[in-house]
């Protein structure tokens, strides 16, 4: 997608709008990382998807809720037993 804008004053500065729903779709917060490159200037989230998983992962675990859910093993086919080969 394709979007015009126009540079616009914002104080002493300068900046450009970014439309809500380009936003959220991109995921972009309150801070983003900007990069320059010749003729280019790129804008990214500073927060990388699954970021915090890791301390969801620990406190799930604390709070004993990281078992599974199914109840019965998983049970092979013919194929799995007798042909697979790691």
């Amino acid at each position: 997608m394709t979007i015009r804008t126009r540079i616009i004053q914002i104080g002493n500065s300068q900046g450009i709008r970014i439309p809500k729903p380009i936003l959220e779709q991109l995921g972009f917060t309150e801070e983003v990382e900007l990069e320059v490159l010749p003729g280019q200037l790129i804008v990214r989230s500073i927060q990388q998807p699954r970021q915090e998983w890791d301390e969801a992962f620990k406190a799930m675990a604390e709070a004993g809720d990281d078992q599974l859910l199914d109840s019965e093993p998983l049970t092979l086919t013919e194929w799995e037993e007798g042909e697979w080969e790691w």
